[in-house]
């Protein structure tokens, strides 16, 4: 029976800017996003019945059709007339509701994992375009590395991959809604926007102090406002040699980035003693990444 196992990276966002609220009631923003070396891990298997199966390590997680991977293996299923099925055994290492992505970039895996195992031959671009339908952070986790986004988060045009930028996450013990946060967003009081370009610009030359300084999250002002120990995070990576620190998303991950691995690890040590859950990663040039298959 045909199997693929893939790993789905998370992302955080070197910068995150709120530009207007459209009439749907999405928000249309200026992003820069970026993988990083986070991931889930999504054994994927055809079965001879005509159903998709869910399993996972993290009761948290629903196993039926509110299941992001779920939703995804059916959308590739009507959209392409496919009548096998398939079970999909999902081992979660990112965080849920943590500003990582950690949903999409699970579906994203389906979506690159079922058009491999299955032979569909769908082009990158088209598949970004179906997984859309389904959330707007699927597109960038399936297209991966570094990419500038606007719309709501699904116009991507890629940029050149940051790979090797050393960092510590930490995400406290709470969950943030991020329909909460947009909700609770007010565009007239944003007083402090990022320099999209600027950020760019500093990417572009591996510029890393350019990068801390150009790190910026409107969301931000939402989220702490709620949750302040989200501040005091950041000022405990400072404390430990980060560059510069910000949150991911609508949070509540906060990530810093240092000046190579050494230091890294050496914050990390010190961080991991204080928050249960700290990682210290790596910046990736990809989205998903298939590491066996049986086809």
């Amino acid at each position: 029976m045909r199997k693929i196992v893939i790993k789905a990276f998370a992302k955080i966002n070197w910068a995150l800017d709120v530009v207007g609220k459209r009439q749907d009631g999405y928000h249309n923003v200026e992003m820069v996003m970026q993988s990083v070396n986070l991931y889930d891990i999504l054994t994927i298997e055809e079965k001879a019945e005509d159903d998709i199966e869910i399993i996972c390590n993290c009761d948290c997680i629903p196993l039926d059709s509110n299941n992001i991977a779920y939703k995804s293996a059916r959308l590739i299923k009507e959209t392409y007339g496919i009548v096998k099925g398939v079970k999909i055994d999902l081992h979660k290492n990112i965080p849920v509701a943590a500003g990582l992505a950690g949903g999409s970039a699970d579906a994203a895996a389906v979506f690159a994992g079922l058009n491999r195992m299955w032979n569909l031959g769908i082009k990158l671009r088209e598949l970004m375009s179906v997984s859309a339908r389904i959330g707007s952070d699927i597109p960038f986790c399936i297209l991966g590395g570094t990419a500038l986004a606007k719309g709501i988060g699904d116009e991507l045009v890629s940029l050149p991959p940051a790979e090797g930028i050393w960092m510590v996450l930490v995400t406290p013990d709470f969950h943030v809604s991020t329909a909460h946060i947009y909700r609770s967003l007010d565009l007239s009081k944003i007083t402090v926007r990022p320099c999209i370009q600027g950020m760019v610009e500093c990417l572009e030359k591996r510029d890393l102090n350019g990068i801390a300084d150009h790190m910026k999250n409107v969301l931000e002002q939402v989220t702490l406002s709620m949750y302040p120990q989200i501040n005091l995070i950041k000022e405990d990576m400072m404390k430990q040699g980060a560059l510069g620190c910000c949150m991911s998303g609508s949070g509540p991950t906060v990530y810093g980035i240092f000046p190579d691995e050494d230091s890294a690890r050496k914050g990390y040590n010190v961080l991991k003693e204080r928050y249960s859950r700290c990682f210290v990663v790596d910046t990736k040039a990809c989205g998903v990444e298939i590491i066996e298959e049986v086809l």
